[in-house]
């Protein structure tokens, strides 16, 4: 996480540290008492690798307990504050990065594309919603993704399946796992976060160029007027403090916010040896990201992942897909979050546009029964459960079921009077062609054009903007009703 002050113009969050201690909870939980970050080794591990040289393994693996920590638990305990306050209401998870990202793809202008989309997304979202928002990467250690078959089939050969640079090699021929890419892992996301701090401070997405980077992409599409109506607001918004006597360089770049991390907490022997115990707090946090979570093939109450997550402190996601029942979710509450602290857990929601309406409603009812559902973030993922292939063998999310499930959760939330509190999205900064339609109308037949994705088709830079003004209806019109209510 990158905190510095802001000003009031600028910053998601305006509190000031006087105002900090009164209004935000300091949660200082314990650790349960008999957890430690190897207690996960003792349970069933699902798409965990089977490193052939386990001597390798445990060299690298104390070579990285040795290392600096990523991040501080502090900053995680922040994080989890914010979300604390998304989930009463009074805020917005904007979570989105690369579905996977790889060691090659680490360049300064890979990571300052993602990181600028994000932070216009924000903007928007800010702005035209009118909503604190929390910004929060897959970035910096999305290294590994789980992998629905173990195999793949390649020029009529079986291998392996890729399962991240982290695990293994993209490279048909090396698909062995090796426990030292972990180290290259390591290293590879420290520079990352380097690089994302001296971006968070530096000024980076400039809103004089409002018009330049909100409008090149609405042209064509058929909300341009609401599209423009809301970026000429922005503007005026400009013009008048400029007239004030504020330039839009000290007044309207965000030169610095709080920007954190997360990324799927898979390759568990990488994310043991990156857990610390603070200090001072005697708390134990996984200092890899602020933010890790659960995925929706690793949730087994009784498995590793949720057997690592239940000890540490930093904020934990859990993919909810269509086969989560209501009460499989309440026993992985129970398991972490028994003190039922507020911000701890985000539900990220991942159903298919086809399927939300028949299960989300069920998980919100059950929770506000119990009482929690004001205890979580309720986040709307809506590209896992919207993967199709396409006749030429290319895997897409179609633009239109993306944001069918968008509106659909916001509906369901509204209608059933809970806070639809995030999304998290697959994106690139990168002018790639893998999700189709969006304003530009990418079409099946023009996926090939610039499909680099490592995993999954991803969102461009325009698609994603696209659907940050398309949220911002949607965020105002939950605030409008929460403040008639």
């Amino acid at each position: 996480m990158f905190c510095y002050s802001l000003s009031h113009l600028t910053s998601p969050f305006s509190i000031k540290p006087s105002q900090k201690d009164s209004t935000l909870q300091k949660i200082k939980e314990p650790s349960p008492p008999s957890w430690q970050p190897r207690s996960w080794r003792d349970k069933k591990a699902e798409q965990i690798p089977d490193y052939q040289d386990q001597n390798a393994l445990k060299r690298v693996s104390e070579t990285i307990t040795q290392l600096p920590p990523l991040v501080f638990g502090r900053e995680a305990e922040l994080l989890r504050e914010r979300l604390a306050q998304t989930a009463q209401g009074k805020g917005f998870l904007l979570q989105g990065g690369d579905c996977a990202e790889s060691f090659k793809d680490q360049t300064a202008n890979y990571i300052r594309d993602t990181f600028k989309v994000l932070m216009q997304m924000a903007v928007v979202l800010t702005f035209a919603g009118g909503v604190p928002v929390i910004k929060v990467g897959r970035m910096a250690g999305q290294y590994a993704k789980p992998r629905s078959q173990p195999y793949e089939v390649v020029n009529q050969e079986k291998i392996a399946s890729y399962k991240g640079d982290n695990i293994n090699s993209m490279d048909p021929k090396n698909r062995e796992p090796d426990p030292e890419r972990m180290l290259q892992g390591y290293h590879t996301a420290s520079a990352s976060l380097n690089l994302l701090r001296a971006f968070a401070e530096g000024g980076l997405a400039d809103l004089s160029l409002v018009h330049r980077w909100m409008l090149d992409f609405v042209h064509e599409s058929p909300e341009r007027t609401q599209f423009e109506d809301i970026a000429e607001r922005i503007s005026d918004a400009m013009t008048f403090m400029n007239a004030c006597g504020l330039s839009p360089s000290e007044a309207f770049t965000l030169r610095r916010t709080e920007f954190f991390t997360s990324h799927e907490a898979l390759l568990l022997p990488f994310e043991e040896a990156m857990t610390r115990r603070d200090s001072l707090s005697h708390q134990w946090f996984n200092c890899s990201a602020h933010m890790v979570w659960i995925g929706d093939r690793t949730r087994d109450p009784d498995g590793a992942h949720v057997e690592f997550c239940r000890g540490i402190a930093n904020p934990i996601g859990i993919k909810c897909g269509p086969s989560l029942k209501p009460d499989d979710l309440i026993s992985l509450l129970d398991i972490l979050d028994p003190h039922h602290t507020p911000g701890r857990i985000v539900l990220i929601i991942r159903m298919g546009h086809d399927k939300i309406a028949a299960h989300l409603p069920d998980l919100i009812r059950t929770l506000q029964q119990q009482g929690r559902a004001k205890e979580v973030v309720w986040s709307c993922d809506p590209m896992h459960g919207n993967t199709v292939k396409t006749e030429n063998q290319y895997k897409t999310r179609h633009f239109l079921d993306i944001m069918s499930e968008i509106e659909q959760f916001f509906h369901i939330n509204g209608d059933m009077d809970n806070h639809a509190g995030g999304i998290h999205l697959e994106l690139t900064g990168q002018d790639v062609t893998e999700c189709s339609g969006g304003a530009q109308k990418i079409d099946e037949l023009s996926l090939g054009a610039r499909y680099h994705t490592v995993c999954d088709p991803r969102l461009n830079a325009q698609q994603s903007l696209e659907i940050a003004f398309r949220l911002a209806a949607y965020i105002r019109q939950q605030e409008r009703r929460q403040v008639s209510s």
